[in-house]
């Protein structure tokens, strides 16, 4: 979550970059979806995420160190 604020709070960022990136912070916080299942829909996002050629380099990488935690987290 921490790196989703990160590319939230960014203002280099188009608003569209910043929307998918709490789209994916949203499903994260879904109480009522079982947590592997919150992680796999946050990682599907993100990976959208991470192909959008309006995302800098910069964000890219914070948006894969995301992913990477999230994968630990899906497949616990």
């Amino acid at each position: 979550m921490g790196f989703l604020n990160q590319v939230m709070a960014s203002h280099a960022l188009p608003k569209s970059v910043r929307k998918k990136a709490r789209e994916a912070m949203e499903t994260l916080e879904d109480k009522k979806t079982p947590v592997g299942i919150r992680a796999a829909n946050a990682v599907s996002l993100l990976e959208e995420l991470s192909r959008d050629p309006n995302v800098a380099s910069f964000s890219r990488v914070t948006i894969w160190s995301a992913i990477s935690t999230l994968e630990s987290v899906r497949e616990a």
